[in-house]
């Protein structure tokens, strides 16, 4: 069982209350918050809880969880992922939502965001991890260049969101960067 402890938060791998508590935030909670900045664009299909709980058993790596649910004071209220964009070249994807806006602006996404980036990169032998965002979550693009992330490509006005255009962002970190960074992080 995985189990990151930080100064704000944890990351832990899903357990069932874990996986409700997500699925709620997701997809059951009125405003939906999150899903105004992380990916709008994106049309989103709602899964039943079977489904997502069936999205929580991916590992990216045998034994290293595609997720991790991200708690405070023992509840679920994000979680921290990765996909591949490509395994011939090492490459992965991250991305990180918090639900709760609760503890939105506290630094509890940007410890999180570093312990994930942080784990993947001690467990593993990738060697580029990477983000995509829009240029109006400002946020994101904060706490990914807190970590050495740098911009690699803007992709201008490719996203509409309320009706307004705005340009897609991609950012990444390559193994050498991070490990000549990591003392400071």
């Amino acid at each position: 069982m995985i189990k990151i402890k930080g100064h704000k938060v944890e990351l832990t791998e899903a357990a069932a209350k874990d996986i409700d508590e997500l699925y709620f935030w997701k997809f059951e909670e009125t405003a939906q918050e999150a899903k105004k900045w992380n990916g709008p664009y994106i049309p989103e299909k709602k899964m039943t809880k079977e489904e997502y709980q069936e999205e929580w058993s991916e590992e990216i790596f045998p034994g290293i969880p595609s997720s991790l649910v991200i708690k405070c004071d023992g509840k679920a209220i994000g979680y921290v992922g990765a996909y591949w964009v490509d395994k011939n070249t090492n490459w992965l994807e991250t991305g990180i939502v918090i639900y709760d806006s609760t503890y939105w602006n506290g630094g509890y996404g940007s410890e999180a965001y570093k312990m994930w980036i942080n784990f993947l990169f001690e467990s593993t032998e990738i060697h580029r991890l990477g983000m995509s965002t829009w240029s109006g979550n400002i946020r994101m693009m904060k706490a990914a260049k807190k970590l050495g992330m740098k911009e690699e490509a803007r992709i201008r006005e490719a996203r509409i969101v309320n009706g307004e255009y705005f340009d897609a962002i991609k950012m990444g970190i390559l193994r050498k960067e991070w490990e000549e960074m990591k003392v400071y992080l």
